[in-house]
């Protein structure tokens, strides 16, 4: 095998994605050949290779795709010690790791994998993928609110305005949004910014995958035709 880095690598065998990769390293918790391992280092998979004191295969897994229903609650966190975590919650008998997150006092779609490329992949594509949301407010939604929401808005500690969305009012408390972005609990934000408060929030698509009839707390393998369209999209 042609030497590549070592966070391409852990990411090949379905550690964690690159990013986190980079962490581990920076954390001190990879070793190759017993001694620690720096950024950007590269391996060839002849070495002995552990991350927090486990050894890692040098075989690539099966990829594996799953669609899961967090329920409010669940943290969108790998750490074993997080009370809550998702990889708990899901239950999956191999290591896995979540793509993207959902904050705890929300619910819906979210993708796990052990494929760490993927992650590159969908990162890179950020503002071109669609996310969609059902969103229920405090108080009785106006024209001027939608409007707003639709054409963007300038939040508090950033320095650009939020992407256009598109907007499906649902009823008077209730609506739809597309979003091509996803910045840290955007949406409660945006809310917050023209004085109204979320009630609840479900995640319904991601691209091309929908939440369908899965039940909360309950999880599936996305289908062969979900992740080929997945993987055209993200090429």
């Amino acid at each position: 095998m042609e030497p590549i880095r070592i966070n391409k690598y852990l990411a090949d065998r379905g550690i964690c994605s690159r990013r986190e990769a980079d962490k581990l390293v920076a954390d001190g918790k990879v070793t190759i050949d017993s001694k620690a391992a720096v950024m950007g280092q590269k391996v060839t998979g002849q070495e002995t290779i552990e991350v927090e004191g486990k050894p890692i295969a040098a075989s690539k897994p099966t990829r594996v795709y799953i669609a899961y229903n967090k329920p409010v609650g669940i943290i969108c966190s790998t750490d074993p010690n997080a009370k809550d975590n998702i990889v708990d919650a899901v239950g999956y008998p191999e290591r896995i790791f979540n793509i993207g997150r959902l904050d705890v006092a929300s619910s819906g779609l979210i993708l796990l994998t052990n494929d760490g490329g993927i992650v590159n992949k969908i990162l890179r594509a950020e503002g071109k993928h669609e996310k969609e949301y059902t969103v229920t407010v405090g108080h009785k939604l106006t024209p001027d609110f939608l409007n707003k929401i639709s054409k963007g808005l300038l939040l508090e500690d950033d320095d650009k305005k939020t992407l256009p969305a598109r907007i499906e009012h649902i009823n008077d408390t209730t609506f739809k949004i597309v979003l091509v972005e996803g910045r840290n609990r955007q949406i409660r934000r945006m809310c917050e910014e023209l004085g109204y408060s979320v009630e609840s929030l479900e995640r319904i698509r991601v691209m091309n995958i929908k939440l369908g009839k899965l039940r909360t707390g309950e999880w599936r393998h996305l289908t062969e035709v979900e992740e080929k369209e997945l993987m055209t999209t993200l090429v």
